[in-house]
């Protein structure tokens, strides 16, 4: 049996674990289409670009406004941007469905196959961060004792 579970794309078993995956949920006052709408963002909090990643139409759209340069992230971005993951992730995960799928997962190392980004998943070499996978497997431990 295997150890990992991989998620990624809309044809993995785990789809649903996915930033892109259409659960919207509700958080500091805003209806959020994906998680991705969200943590895109909060990179730009208090901003028009703020505003245009909210009413995107769709997970891929708010990412490449969320990655765009031509307005400037909020300055302490990297000091916050785990915090903001994982505050849109309880949020998301407090829909019973998919918090019931992130419990099914048990033990299982959870593993953002993205071949483009090292931080958040395993990069092209797979050996990235795997840091939205840790954050899932921190909140299935706080799911668990509660």
């Amino acid at each position: 049996m295997a150890k990992e579970i991989y998620f990624f794309n809309r044809e993995d078993k785990y789809w649903e674990l996915s930033n892109f995956a259409g659960f919207g949920f509700e958080l500091n006052g805003y209806r959020w289409k994906t998680m991705e709408h969200y943590f895109q963002a909060m990179k730009f909090e208090g901003t028009t670009q703020f505003e245009k990643i909210l009413n995107s139409g769709s997970p891929k759209q708010a990412k490449d406004l969320g990655q765009s340069r031509k307005m400037p992230i909020r300055s302490d971005w990297e000091q916050v941007k785990e915090q903001v993951m994982i505050e849109g992730l309880r949020a998301k995960f407090s829909i019973p469905e998919l918090r019931e799928l992130l419990l099914k997962t048990g033990k299982k190392k959870l593993i953002e196959n993205s071949p483009y980004d090292k931080y958040w998943g395993i990069g092209s070499n797979g050996k990235g961060k795997n840091r939205l996978g840790e954050l899932l497997m921190q909140l299935r431990d706080e799911l668990k004792n509660t």
